[in-house]
Formats: C-alpha cells, sequence, structure tokens
C-alpha cells in the first residue's frame, strides 16, 4: 500500500514531533558520515531540482545528499526547460512526478510551490520561496540543539528584514516552543496574518538593542533579497542602525550564538569581527544544509521501518 504523499513546503506540513526528529536523525547522519558508514537509503531514487533562482548550498546540499544516499538528482533551470519557454507549472509538475521520485523547488513566487504541489504525484520540496525557507531552518535548528542543546524556552533575536527567513523563523518559534524577538524597521515587517496567527510567541520591536537583550541566538540576513537588487540603495538607508555588530552582540546572553543563512555581505547586515568571531556558528550552519536536508529527504521518501 502506497503512503500518501508528503510535500514540505513550510515547517507547518511537520508536527513539533516530527520537526524535533528530522533535527536528531540530521545529527545521526553527520555522524554516521564522520565515521565513514555507507547508508544508501534512496538507491535508486531520482530528485528533480528545479532552479528559478542561483543557488550554492541548496543545490551543493541536496545533490550531495542523494549522491551519499545512493540515488541521483538532476539539476532543471528555466534556461534548460519548457518551464523558461512558457509551459505551464501544473504540467511541468505532472510530466516530472511521473519519472522522479521527488522535486525540489527553488523559486521566486510561493504559489509556484503550492500549483506545483497540487499537481505532483510525489513529495515537493521548498527549497526557497519569497515567502518560506524551511529547508534552512532545519539547518539552523540542528546547529543550535548541536551547540546549546534543545530550544524549547529559548529566546532568538532575528534582526533585519521580515522576509522569507524570518517567516520561517516565526514558523519554528511556534514548531519548537521558543520566543521570537524581530526587529526591523517600518515598513519591513514580516507578514501581519504571521505575525497574528503566532503572537504568543513573537515579539515585534524597533530598537534591535531591545530585541537582542539577553538572547541566545542572533540571527539576521541581507538586507536585499534576491530580485529585490532595485531597492539596494534605499534598503542600506532603512537598515543602517540595523547591523549585527559586536556591540549589539554585547546586548545578547554571554554565550549567544550568531547565525546567517549566508551568503552574506561583511560591513551591512554583519560586522565581519562577528562573522568570523567565536560566537558565529554559520560555516556549521552551513554544513548542516546537507545532513538536515538528507534527514528530510529520507523522512519523505525512505519507506517505513
Amino acid at each position: 500500500m502506497n503512503r500518501p504523499v508528503r510535500h514540505f513546503l513550510t515547517l507547518q506540513d511537520i508536527s513539533p514531533q516530527e520537526f524535533r526528529h528530522l533535527i536528531r536523525r540530521a545529527c545521526e547522519l553527520k555522524a554516521m558520515q564522520r565515521r565513514g558508514e555507507i547508508h544508501e537509503p534512496l538507491r535508486n531514487k531520482v530528485l528533480a531540482m528545479v532552479f528559478e533562482k542561483s543557488s550554492t548550498r541548496t543545490r551543493v546540499a541536496f545533490e550531495a545528499a542523494m549522491t551519499q544516499f545512493g540515488g541521483s538528482a538532476i539539476f532543471l533551470s528555466p534556461r534548460d526547460t519548457q518551464l523558461g519557454r512558457g509551459e505551464p507549472v501544473e504540467d511541468t509538475a505532472r510530466v516530472l512526478s511521473r519519472m522522479v521520485d521527488a522535486i525540489m523547488v527553488r523559486t521566486y513566487a510561493h504559489e509556484t510551490l503550492e500549483l506545483f504541489a497540487a499537481h505532483s504525484r510525489v513529495p515537493v520540496i521548498n527549497g526557497l520561496s519569497d515567502r518560506y525557507h524551511p529547508c534552512q531552518l532545519l539547518a539552523d535548528m540542528q546547529t543550535f540543539f548541536e551547540h546549546r542543546g534543545d530550544i524549547r524556552g529559548r529566546t532568538v533575536a532575528w534582526v533585519g528584514d521580515g522576509n522569507n527567513m524570518c517567516h520561517s523563523y516565526i514558523n519554528a518559534a511556534s514548531r519548537l516552543d521558543f520566543r521570537l524577538h524581530i526587529a526591523t524597521p517600518e515598513g519591513y515587517e514580516p507578514a501581519a496574518e504571521l505575525l497574528a496567527a503566532h503572537g504568543d510567541r513573537v515579539t515585534l520591536l524597533r530598537d534591535p538593542h531591545a530585541a537582542v537583550a539577553d538572547a541566545d541566538l542572533v540571527v539576521t540576513d541581507v538586507w536585499a533579497s534576491m530580485g529585490q537588487e532595485d531597492e539596494n540603495s534605499r534598503r542600506r538607508q532603512a537598515f543602517q542602525n540595523y547591523q549585527v555588530d559586536s556591540d549589539l552582540m554585547a546586548r545578547a546572553a554571554p554565550d549567544a550564538l550568531f547565525m546567517h543563512c549566508l551568503p552574506a555581505h561583511r560591513g551591512e547586515e554583519v560586522s565581519a569581527e562577528v562573522l568570523e568571531g567565536p560566537q558565529s556558528v554559520v560555516w556549521d550552519e552551513a554544513e548542516n544544509r546537507l545532513h538536515a536536508q538528507k534527514a528530510l529527504l529520507e523522512f519523505l521518501l525512505a519507506p517505513a521501518t
């Protein structure tokens, strides 16, 4: 009997228990790889990777994950497929899902992902959209658990744009039961409906110093995401007081960690001193994209034992 298809478009698609399972499993898979153990639960499985946005970590992590699991991955860009010539998303989804075992989509509009999932016979994974970046949160939370233990009851400070990463941190706060302080300038807040839905976990502030006070984790992202390059000048002016520097980190808890999903713009959203400093775990965070996505692929594709 076939299992029902599970998609992973946002963190709301998994339960709090499943979220913690994925974190634990990612840590186990990481330890197994370090020991040189061969683990190939996805032998002969194929992942289609549809990229409308450029990528380093997402592409390499998913491709390496499938290879290490005994499967394979196919990279598809609009330049190389009929999507780039106007084929409807739903038609592409119908065709791809008859040929592969899962589809990862990295795109602009979140609605594109929802359309893919609605017409796919196989799991669809959000590799990033303008609304959410859930795969990054799997890696971020794995990294925190590795360094500091369970994040339940802790305080996380988000400093910067209320973007797709911020939205996924809001979802993570409700799933893993931590407090989230968001510091962002007026006009750059996260989606109002998300704030309203998770008001018991999230506090919106204007002052980044107040947001990071005694925080256990400080997180930021670039001020202008892909597709917003024409807003660079306006955004630099709006966010000039929102750089995560040593002074800001000093307001957080003494053992606070710093994270950034990368790529980072040193001297803009984060100082080089913080990014390269002892509280920064960004390189562990980046590596954990591989292990967290392996856990996710196994969860979605490997038969239950």
